[in-house]
């Protein structure tokens, strides 16, 4: 009786949250800068894992492509954080994310995986560095948006509260989170990314910068050492005096979404299908009654 009142009391505070709409606002209006921190911090932790970084390190993408690589998940995630994932562009987005994914062979935890850093990632990051933390009705939206995102990729067993999926999440990388010489080469491919957006002077602070926002799992999966003590202190406290200021700086007016930015791949617009690698052998499915489904459908 006591959980079946807990599950009625979850379903009627959250039944008045639109999802779509919430997370709408956070991406293009209260926390664009966060979210696209938060997100970086997100791809980098998933190449922790090294059945993850072995797969990005066959394909060539991140170290090859980087900035394409990077570009392409920013434009399909964006697109679904400003359109939602019912509008023609957000549905679009997902299909092609689909389209990319069935070329490998990806165990569904690994997707489920990845799927929670888009929820928990933000919340942490918000927790320490944001102008302020996530209310519980966003963090519930955040969960129920990227949980239906799920649900159109086709994963199993996706966690039905957002209290399971976070255990789930921190299970995962008590589990997973090991070093390997290939979540090396993925992880130093990005950080060279990031550091050829700055002037050759500024560069070198880029890994300082990663390393002292990065906990201490994700240093030792990606095989970086930690930042000199008080250096990690003057970044992080710079990063809270960014967050005061922002608490007195008045709201955004207009949407700064992303997609909406000049795009290092795209500088003359893209296309949803040149999102993604040029081309792949498939090798298979995220969920096991996946491919049964697809047989049926007629689909392979």
């Amino acid at each position: 009786m006591n959980a079946l009142k807990q599950t009625l009391r979850i379903a009627a505070s959250s039944s008045a949250i639109d999802p779509v709409a919430v997370c709408h606002r956070l991406a293009g209006y209260d926390f664009p800068w966060e979210l696209n921190r938060s997100l970086e911090i997100a791809v980098l932790k998933t190449f922790c894992v090294p059945r993850i970084s072995s797969l990005l390190h066959q394909t060539g993408e991140f170290e090859h492509r980087t900035q394409k690589r990077y570009d392409d998940t920013g434009l399909i995630l964006g697109n679904i954080l400003k359109w939602g994932y019912d509008s023609p562009q957000g549905s679009a987005a997902i299909m092609q994310m689909n389209r990319i994914h069935q070329r490998f062979h990806i165990h569904n935890e690994d997707f489920l995986y990845v799927l929670s850093t888009l929820i928990y990632e933000p919340i942490r990051w918000n927790r320490h560095f944001g102008w302020r933390p996530f209310t519980s009705d966003e963090k519930q939206a955040l969960f129920r948006f990227w949980r239906v995102v799920g649900e159109r990729m086709e994963l199993c067993q996706i966690p039905e509260t957002y209290e399971a999926f976070q255990d789930f999440n921190q299970a995962y990388e008590a589990e997973h989170f090991h070093y390997h010489p290939d979540n090396r080469a993925i992880g130093d491919a990005v950080v060279r990314l990031m550091q050829s957006w700055l002037p050759a002077i500024a560069a070198p602070l880029v890994p300082l910068v990663i390393r002292a926002v990065a906990d201490e799992s994700m240093r030792l999966a990606l095989g970086w050492p930690a930042p000199p003590f008080q250096l990690q202190q003057a970044m992080l406290r710079g990063l809270q005096l960014r967050q005061q200021l922002m608490r007195r700086l008045p709201r955004h007016q207009r949407p700064r979404f992303g997609v909406d930015q000049t795009n290092r791949t795209y500088p003359n617009g893209y296309q949803l299908s040149q999102l993604g690698p040029d081309s792949a052998p498939s090798s298979g499915s995220r969920c096991p009654f996946f491919r049964m489904r697809s047989m049926l459908k007629g689909e392979l």
